[in-house]
């Protein structure tokens, strides 16, 4: 693995990473309210944050790599260092766009409507 590819990885797609999962531990959060029983409410929040983890770590941590990669190489190719650089304000606007919905709307804003839970729709 190249200096920079490894520097990238473990400065920037990394905390994105962890951030995603944190947005994930949200949407677990806000649809378990869906679930009265307390009991059938923990084990349902454990079971959706371990897959959760589960799918940001096997398939979006691996996904963002090759997007985070491929647009730093077409960002090169195209527009030098510049390129590299408006690549990657691109995914971090994104990221914070997906923050800015959480913290502003709640987690409903980031899903479907047919999605929402009852009382938020």
């Amino acid at each position: 693995m190249k200096k920079s590819t490894a520097a990238v990885r473990n400065y920037y797609v990394l905390p994105c990473c962890l951030l995603l999962l944190n947005l994930v531990n949200s949407l677990v959060g806000y649809k378990s309210e869906l679930i009265d029983e307390p009991f059938l409410r923990t084990l349902a929040v454990i079971f959706l944050v371990l897959f959760g983890s589960s799918l940001v770590a096997f398939v979006f941590a691996p996904a963002i790599g090759l997007a985070v990669n491929s647009l730093l190489r077409g960002g090169r190719r195209n527009g030098g260092q510049l390129g590299e650089v408006i690549a990657l304000l691109v995914l971090g606007a994104g990221v914070f766009w997906c923050y800015y919905q959480l913290c502003n709307y709640g987690p409903s804003a980031l899903l479907l409507a047919d999605w929402r839970n009852p009382a938020h729709r």
